[in-house]
């Protein structure tokens, strides 16, 4: 008998993983798989995120190797950060560099990561079906539904380390076979849990809540606490130890986004709403319902199979119900747990805010160390789709009752199966997102050894980033999700003394991200550097450049050299008074940062001109520090935005 189970386990795992694999295949092509083919990555599949995965693991690649050992010092310098914040999944790129180092060139490991990612989830999913039904077909066909699942492909390539979400189902897997034997020492859920920390750091509440409920069952039940705590102890012990390893504790890299806990909260509407990103839409049916501020990143559509099968569970199987709760106790609390982080204190419901319940500062803060609180529910949602295919197995014909399920599940959701596999086809051929690095000045700053981002997020920062990890450079600029705050301000701040006493470093370029702050720094470096503004092709992009040695040359048409031809601009501030520089109740007061460029051009002058227009001055004020305010002769100033300005 042992043996038997043993044998059709085995069946099950491979044959559910050949199904997930096909669904990748069939869905992304073999193009991923070819590790000297970056294209996806170079362009950002979907959207822009893949771009910090790789950029993140080229920074890695060519950094010195050290310890911790997934930390890179060419990233968020000199501190450096591990690229367990730059989503390049750690203990791939750990386990990968020697590879990589091996076969020199392009490398990319994110192809072959998700395929494993389908083939598991496939896997996996077979063998917790398994547990609800006999035999081969019906466990394939609900393995079937959890590898298309709308949540792994809405995330599979765009958030590529969160596709492991075949870690959640060989949790629960743990748990039901670790139920059903009364045990509680799981090797599979003590593996588990040390993975998640080297895949992504979210998984860690997901799978640990799986661990927990099984624990806190069996000591309840057992009336032994002592071995499951220590088991609990051990395995957190184990993977603290391979996040330190990871870099995952290295230095302070706490911040990171503006976006607090709340923010990418699950709208009470997520389980029927089928809008994925960049208008992706996961039914045929369904029509995509409306969200609030981050709601998008707690996509959790269920598919119309699951929708359909559940209320048909829920009333034949009712008597079954309260039952299977108190068995299972504490899984259902840790979900209740999982599903309230999700929705989080700031709850939504189509687009509408319902209501926004009080937290302490605290709190808060330390929520937001998982900001993106509605991905936490995901181990619920894998559940609702078990309890939907396990209650149709029961029912008379259970067999076609799943099949029915299947095909109506897949059904439901192929138009995103087109819609991301013509994305990936997309993707090998052109940018999606092209680079804004248009103009020949990248080429000459080539030479630099380190990017200084002295002053906020620079445009375009991803392919800045891939430029600059491209030509061997480091930089401080914190595309990570996590950095130290503190440490960037302070490292800032000595880069800004640097140039206020005119010494520049010789292999640095610096950015600014604002003309304000670029025009108060910039006098003291002027004869030593070439300054002045850099944009796009299309204008949507600007940087603010400080690069030393190259004072006298002469770029093309989308640069700007700062020099007495330079103009002025209206500093692009809004607030409850000021509209983009312009004072609302009049509109005939404008502002400028403080500089003395600014000034320069100001005193004396009685004119602004803009346009072939001239603007009589009737007063400059200085009382407010850091700004000039003018009045002009005018009627509406808000003429003069984006307008390049000079003075008579």
């Amino acid at each position: 008998m042992l043996n038997h189970k043993s044998t059709r386990s085995a069946r099950l795992f491979w044959l559910g993983a050949l199904l997930g694999a096909a669904v990748f295949l069939l869905v992304y092509g073999l193009a991923p798989l070819d590790v000297a083919n970056d294209a996806f990555c170079r362009g950002g599949y979907i959207e822009k995120d893949i771009q910090q995965h790789y950029a993140g693991w080229l920074f890695y690649r060519s950094s010195a190797l050290g310890w911790p050992l997934g930390v890179t010092q060419a990233v968020n310098a000199p501190q450096g950060v591990s690229v367990a914040y730059t989503d390049s999944i750690p203990l791939l790129a750990v386990l990968c560099r020697p590879l990589a180092a091996a076969l020199g060139g392009t490398f990319q490991y994110f192809g072959w990561f998700t395929l494993v990612c389908f083939a598991l989830q496939g896997g996996f999913a077979a063998l917790l079906c398994g547990l609800f039904a006999e035999g081969l077909a019906a466990p394939l066909a609900g393995s079937l539904v959890f590898a298309a699942s709308p949540i792994l492909l809405e995330r599979a390539f765009r958030h590529t380390s969160l596709g492991a979400q075949w870690l959640v189902l060989a949790a629960l897997y743990c748990y039901f076979v670790c139920r059903r034997q009364s045990r509680f020492a799981s090797r599979g859920l003590f593996v588990i849990n040390i993975l998640a920390v080297g895949i992504h750091p979210y998984f860690l509440p997901m799978t640990y809540a799986v661990t927990l409920a099984l624990l806190l069952e069996y000591a309840v039940k057992q009336r032994q606490w002592l071995r499951p705590a220590l088991f609990l102890g051990g395995n957190m012990l184990c993977t603290a130890a391979l996040g330190w390893a990871l870099g995952l504790l290295y230095g302070t890299a706490t911040s990171g986004g503006q976006a607090l806990y709340g923010y990418f909260a699950m709208n009470l509407n997520a389980l029927w709403n089928p809008a994925g990103v960049n208008g992706v839409l996961y039914s045929r049916l369904l029509p995509a319902q409306n969200q609030v501020g981050g709601n998008y990143d707690a996509f959790a559509y269920l598919g119309l199979g699951v929708l359909a099968a559940l209320p048909v569970v829920v009333v034949s199987a009712r008597r079954h119900i309260l039952p299977a709760v108190r068995r299972h106790w504490a899984l259902c609390a840790v979900c209740a747990v999982l599903t309230a982080f999700a929705v989080s204190n700031v709850i939504t419901a189509n687009g509408v805010t319902l209501a926004t319940l009080p937290l302490p500062a605290s709190f808060i803060k330390l929520f937001s160390v998982f900001r993106s609180g509605g991905r936490l529910f995901w181990p619920v949602y894998y559940l609702l789709t078990l309890a939907a295919f396990a209650g149709l197995t029961r029912l008379p014909r259970g067999a076609v009752w799943v099949t029915l399920f299947a095909a109506v599940q897949l059904w439901d959701v192929s138009p995103a199966l087109c819609q991301r596999h013509d994305a990936m086809q997309a993707a090998q051929v052109t940018d999606a997102f092209p680079s804004e690095l248009d103009s020949d000045f990248w080429q000459s700053a080539a030479q630099y050894r380190h990017i200084e981002s002295v002053q906020g997020m620079q445009a375009d920062s991803l392919h800045l980033a891939l430029w600059a990890a491209d030509n061997g450079m480091t930089t401080n600029d914190p595309f990570a999700a996590r950095y130290d705050e503190t440490a960037l301000a302070a490292e800032r701040q000595t880069a800004l003394g640097a140039l206020d006493a005119g010494t520049p470093q010789s292999d640095t370029l610096y950015l600014f991200e604002d003309e304000g702050a670029f025009l108060q720094t910039v006098e003291p470096v002027k004869v030593l550097a070439w300054c002045g503004r850099v944009t796009s092709a299309d204008g949507s992009a600007s940087w603010y450049v400080i690069a030393p040695g190259l004072q006298g040359q002469t770029f093309d048409a989308l640069c700007t050299p700062y020099d007495e031809d330079y103009p002025l601009r209206l500093a692009d501030y809004t607030d409850a008074l000021w509209n983009r520089g312009v004072l609302d109740e009049t509109k005939q007061t404008v502002c400028f940062k403080d500089s003395p460029f600014a000034r320069a051009k100001l005193d004396g002058s009685s004119l602004l001109c803009a346009g072939g227009q001239e603007y009589p001055i009737l007063k400059v004020d200085d009382h407010d520090a850091g700004w000039l305010m003018v009045t002009l002769d005018i009627e509406d100033a808000t003429v003069l935005w984006d307008q390049e300005l000079t003075t008579k």
